[in-house]
């Protein structure tokens, strides 16, 4: 057999594996980087994270325009042509993917379709539709991401059961739809699809929507949720799935009661696993744990030393910037820099509208750890900038150790939350206090403005409002 030579194959074309073959190419490797479709990009540019916010985006504007008419502006019925949204969604992931492969071209990087599968610890067999091709490597990096969960017992073999990649090919608008799932995915495809005119009905097993946020970031998305959905039900498990002609049929205990009910169509979104089946792992010396995520340290090394692994592969939080540090972080510690996974702040974003984002430690885990905090927040009702947006709706709060006066937290609900909370990462990274955020003097009128007032309220000093020191404000213990 033919046999070629690499300095690093990266297994999986998504965000941590193009960015980890990149940053290597840049450093002067010779890389292959592998994807099992014809496109760099992965799940987060073709299935994930840019379709959905090109669809989020879409029906902001359908938002916008039914509520102009309080401003004094009349826009009529919008009328929605679903095939042309679909072609528009479709455009902007050709024009990204294109962009990746031309990235990869300037770099060198030989980017090869197929399905890669380890013959050992220094071998990748890629199936191509030309053949197999066998490539010899000192360095691998495995980040082939990871896909919807589709529990069996939902699993009919019917397309109108989807997961999300199948949602964010707009098959239809569906007249009532269920969503299986309150999370992130759940949450924001809910919004599509209601905003699309579709009853959605969310049904979320926990007793909360989007756990692992702060409650009081959560209640303007949940208020939201419940006046654009049909209804939204906590404590509810579905409990069976069947087909009903064209519909779908389900049983779900719901408020103490059992409901029998149909829908035109169901979403399960309640998690995702991990690619690492049919890689040939077991010719290796990775590991993986009891959910099959294959397990490394903080450098991302796995069991095998010749082989890495980053990104949604390896667990934790499932996030496309999460996999870029991470792939990164493997790059550097092949080429022998002290650098460690740990400690790394990874900013989360829920692009429901309004959108929520935080980053480093909440005020819940905070209560659940024991760490005494003081928690300073500014509402934006006060902001200037959020009521030109007609979107007094929103809050940005600080989680503060009370001694130091550090920033350990950052937390932030509100249009364009996601945007915002970059300067909440910085200031948790860079060891900020406080008082740094005070004196750093931000345009005026922005919602920016909310973080350097959100500082101010904690030495009860906010211009825009009263706010009593937080020294005389309990903080968790």
């Amino acid at each position: 057999m033919d046999m070629r030579h690499t300095d690093l194959a990266v297994l999986g074309a998504g965000p941590g594996g193009y960015a980890a073959a990149f940053y290597a190419a840049d450093r002067g490797k010779k890389v292959i980087l592998v994807d099992r479709n014809d496109r760099p990009g992965g799940i987060c540019l073709h299935h994930g994270c840019i379709p959905s916010k090109a669809l989020l985006h879409a029906v902001r504007i359908l938002s916008e325009a039914k509520s102009s008419a309080a401003r004094g502006i009349y826009l009529g019925h919008p009328r929605i042509d679903l095939d042309r949204l679909r072609a528009w969604k479709d455009l902007i992931l050709d024009k990204l993917g294109r962009g990746v492969e031309g990235l990869a071209r300037k770099r060198g990087v030989e980017f090869i379709a197929g399905r890669g599968h380890f013959e050992d610890s220094e071998t990748l067999r890629v199936e191509t539709a030309h053949g197999q091709e066998f490539i010899r490597y000192t360095r691998a990096i495995i980040a082939v991401g990871s896909k919807p969960a589709m529990p069996s017992e939902f699993d009919l073999g019917n397309e109108r059961v989807m997961t999300s990649t199948e949602a964010l090919q707009l098959p239809e608008i569906p007249a009532r739809l269920l969503v299986v799932g309150g999370g992130y995915i759940g949450m924001e495809l809910g919004t599509v699809f209601a905003a699309l005119g579709s009853r959605v009905v969310l049904a979320e097993a926990l007793p909360s929507l989007l756990s692992g946020a702060d409650p009081d970031l959560v209640r303007p998305v949940a208020e939201a949720a419940r006046a654009a959905f049909e209804e939204v039900r906590l404590g509810a498990k579905v409990l069976k799935l069947g087909t009903s002609g064209r519909q779908i049929r389900v049983t779900m205990e719901a408020g103490g009661k059992k409901l029998d009910e149909t829908f035109d169509r169901v979403l399960v979104s309640v998690g995702r696993e991990p690619h690492c089946l049919d890689l040939g792992l077991e010719s290796t010396r990775v590991g993986r744990d009891d959910r099959g995520f294959i397990q490394v340290d903080a450098r991302q090394r796995t069991s095998d030393p010749r082989i890495q692994a980053v990104g949604d592969a390896v667990g934790g939080v499932l996030l496309a910037h999460k996999a870029a540090k991470q792939g990164r972080i493997a790059v550097d510690d092949w080429l022998g820099e002290n650098v460690t996974f740990e400690n790394v702040v990874i900013p989360a974003v829920v692009f429901t509208d309004p959108e929520v984002a935080w980053c480093g430690l909440t005020e819940h885990s905070a209560q659940q750890k024991g760490i005494a905090v003081t928690v300073a927040k500014f509402p934006w009702s006060a902001s200037g900038r959020a009521l030109t947006y007609d979107r007094p709706d929103g809050l940005t709060k600080l989680v503060i150790e009370p001694d130091t006066e550090r920033i350990l937290g950052v937390g932030i609900v509100g249009v364009g939350a996601g945007d915002l909370i970059g300067e909440g990462v910085l200031a948790v990274e860079m060891g900020a206090t406080a008082r740094d955020l005070t004196e750093c003097v931000h345009p005026h009128p922005t919602l920016s403005e909310t973080l350097m007032e959100s500082a101010e309220a904690f030495f009860g000093t906010a211009t825009h409002t009263f706010i009593r020191p937080a020294g005389t404000t309990e903080g968790a213990s």
